[in-house]
């Protein structure tokens, strides 16, 4: 065995064997996405490897579904024409009340503007680790891409708001010109803040200078060039947009009229006036309504203002 060809052979003989050991153990390959099988993508971990998956079923939610936002459709949907065609546009965060449309407004621009190149891809915000991995799969395509973060939060000592910051700006690596980020949030500032906070000359804990640490909490929602804030629907805008889901749904304008008062009661029973319950209560009274025409028609009676159906 003094032979070094022998030595190299019985060497690289037994790093086979280890590799061949080892090979089960190691993570599989992040697949390669599939441009062609949808419009909208989720970043999925698991078994040790992550990739996009297509989402071949979104809501049909429009733009023009969405009442009494009309500013905030107006300013996301010109920033949104700027990003696809090829002009400056920034990134966009969507705060403020709950139910009040952050998240449909999204997807309802994804629906606008598929057709013209349009993509979105929703990273929850425990992944929120692997932004740097998920911008270079983006870069260099043609389409558009929207990375979507909805219901985004962060607590004290919680470093994933740095990996945010980074893809932002604050990175040596510029962000692909094909790539922004629309985030949704019900905190402005992401983070939580305390009056406490507020004061420099107080101590809190070790820290020297407090008021430092407020500044990095909002150093994040910063880097969001397009700040859009949503407030509580008052009774007539909240009646409106009931108004608007029944109409959809297929109920006829008596119908819609008479269900007023049951509207009102559906949203102090739920504490809130917002979209998501006006959609819920449209939802529960169409519903009921077409069980009721179906149980008339079976009697053999002629119903009256049938639904006509849901789209």
């Amino acid at each position: 065995m003094n032979d070094p060809l022998q030595q190299l052979a019985g060497f690289l003989a037994r790093a086979e064997q280890l590799l061949e050991r080892l090979e089960p153990l190691l993570p599989p390959a992040s697949r390669l996405p599939d441009w062609q099988a949808a419009d909208a993508f989720r970043w999925r971990k698991g078994s040790g490897s992550a990739y996009l998956q297509a989402v071949t079923r979104r809501p049909q939610i429009r733009l023009a579904d969405l009442q009494d936002i009309d500013e905030q459709k107006r300013r996301i949907d010109a920033n949104t024409r700027q990003f696809l065609a090829g002009h400056p546009a920034n990134n966009v965060l969507l705060t403020g009340a709950r139910g009040s449309g952050k998240s449909s407004l999204v997807k309802a621009l994804l629906n606008e503007y598929a057709a013209s190149g349009l993509r979105l891809i929703e990273v929850d915000k425990v992944d929120l680790v692997d932004l740097p991995d998920i911008v270079d799969l983006l870069d260099g395509r043609r389409e558009r891409f929207i990375i979507f973060c909805d219901d985004l939060s962060f607590e004290p000592g919680d470093a994933r708001y740095k990996a945010l910051k980074v893809v932002l700006d604050g990175s040596l690596s510029a962000t692909p010109e094909n790539v922004l980020i629309y985030a949704t949030s019900n905190r402005r500032h992401l983070m939580p803040e305390y009056f406490a906070e507020n004061l420099e000359n107080t101590r809190l804990g070790e820290e020297i200078h407090p008021g430092e640490t407020s500044e990095e909490k909002i150093s994040l929602s910063e880097r969001f060039g397009l700040w859009l804030s949503f407030y509580p629907f008052d009774q007539a805008a909240y009646l409106n947009i009931v108004a608007h889901w029944l109409q959809t749904l297929g109920c006829s304008p008596a119908e819609i009229c008479a269900a007023e008062r049951d509207a009102l009661n559906w949203a102090i029973e739920r504490g809130s006036r917002s979209g998501r319950v006006a959609w819920q209560f449209a939802r529960d009274l169409a519903g009921r309504e077409k069980i009721r025409a179906g149980d008339q028609a079976q009697l053999g009676q002629a119903p009256a203002g049938v639904l006509t159906g849901m789209p």
